[in-house]
């Protein structure tokens, strides 16, 4: 490895591009563009991905770089948001104090910092005004939220309340800052891309829930969605395709909803408890729970209104707190909560056929499925590597013994790991 100011170096082999189409906008198969992907899901479209990393030798770690502020000793918020790939670059959302600066007093300092996806080259680290809230509560954090790209400009949300756009140059097109602020604990929803809007979760004001549409071009609102039947989530809604129509699949403090992305209008709920966790779609049936602990569902999406009672499918009693959201391949969904522990159940009844410890798993981060039927559960701690199915097939675990509660983002067959002092790269040489 060698050293070239903030960041530390392997040679990777060249970018390959694959193009592919979205509903909501095109994008290129070596892109993770959000959270969670293309999809919100964590569903990759690329086989073999590497198997092995980490160790003291950090094998299959093509390089890595310091996170904004490490190097100069600053004092870190949790940073808990998630890395993004976008035509050949990684983008990350990171907050510090500067050496001196008292957290107790001030709002941290909110960073977007550019990578090459190739070598790991920092192009850029831009800062984005701190918005008006100050939080109060330790927990949660000024960080939370991941980035969101649409091929010329990246969208972050900070929890001092402000939602900003920046060229992929790193130059701030918009800025503005979501009013009301009385938060819960922190922002924790993520950006959603959709036609010409931005959609934004802000369900975790006090008493002022609504679901926000803000314009790509100018950040003026859209459209506002009132919401005072639901209470806090932090919780980032998903976008599908439901015979044929796009939903927004939206866990709330006491339902899950359909919702329609062009206006904010729910489509349909089911009594439910969301919190952290994002829901997800496949075989016809959305699955969700709280991640703050309580029952897990599965309803059928086509409904209208209350389909509690007509559309309820299965449901889970008990699911204990887990930040990190599941994941569903083919017929089986499986979810991981504390302590440690890989739950998996049959899509089409809820049938729990695996219940297994898996030791040092990270419980925030969430999963990445594969078409070879692979299942990464992928972090800058301990990662494991499932083969898909109805029984504990445990292909690989590698450590990086950098843990932070980031998920990982997939790119022309590397993954992307943000830790809590450094961003990875690993891959096969």
């Amino acid at each position: 490895m060698k050293r070239a100011g903030a960041t530390i170096i392997r040679l990777v082999l060249p970018l390959t591009v694959l193009a592919f189409f979205l509903s909501t906008t095109t994008a290129l198969a070596a892109d993770w563009p959000s959270w969670r992907g293309a999809t919100g899901q964590g569903i990759c479209t690329e086989k073999d991905l590497p198997l092995t990393w980490g160790g003291k030798d950090e094998t299959g770690v093509l390089w890595k770089v310091y996170l904004p502020g490490v190097e100069e000793k600053a004092a870190q918020d949790k940073n808990q948001s998630s890395p993004i790939v976008a035509k050949g670059r990684v983008f990350i959302t990171a907050s510090y104090w500067p050496k001196g600066a008292k957290p107790a007093d001030t709002i941290p300092e909110h960073h977007v910092a550019c990578y090459n996806a190739s070598d790991g080259k920092q192009l850029w680290d831009a800062t984005v005004e701190p918005g008006p809230w100050k939080n109060g509560d330790a927990r949660g954090g000024y960080t939370a939220p991941t980035p969101a790209a649409d091929g010329e400009k990246v969208y972050v949300v900070f929890g001092s309340s402000v939602i900003a756009a920046l060229d992929f140059e790193g130059k701030c097109i918009w800025r503005k800052e979501i009013k009301p602020f009385d938060y819960d604990v922190a922002v924790g929803s993520s950006p959603i891309v959709y036609d010409d809007t931005i959609i934004y979760q802000c369900d975790q004001v006090n008493k002022s829930a609504r679901l926000l549409a803000f314009d790509r071009k100018t950040g003026d609102v859209k459209w506002e969605v009132k919401r005072p039947k639901q209470n806090f989530s932090h919780s980032t809604p998903v976008l599908v395709k439901i015979k044929d129509k796009p939903q927004l699949l939206v866990a709330a403090s006491n339902a899950l909803q359909g919702v329609d992305p062009a206006n904010g209008k729910i489509l349909w709920w089911c009594d439910a408890a969301g919190d952290t966790v994002s829901p997800v779609y496949g075989g016809g049936l959305v699955y969700c729970d709280s991640g703050r602990g309580g029952r897990g569902i599965a309803v059928d999406p086509t409904g209208t209104d209350d389909v509690t009672k007509t559309h309820l499918k299965w449901n889970v009693a008990q699911v204990p707190e887990g930040f990190s959201s599941p994941v569903i391949v083919g017929d089986y969904v499986y979810r991981v909560h504390n302590p440690g522990i890989l739950k998996c159940w049959k899509l089409d009844t809820g049938d729990e056929v695996i219940n297994e410890r898996l030791n040092g798993i990270s419980t925030a981060s969430s999963p990445i499925t594969t078409p070879d039927g692979r299942i990464y559960f992928a972090s800058a701690g301990k990662s494991y590597v499932l083969k898909a199915g109805p029984t504990l097939d445990i292909l690989a675990t590698n450590v990086l013994a950098d843990v932070s509660q980031a998920s990982p983002a997939v790119s022309d067959g590397r993954i992307i790991l943000k830790g809590s002092k450094y961003l990875y790269c690993v891959g096969k040489k």
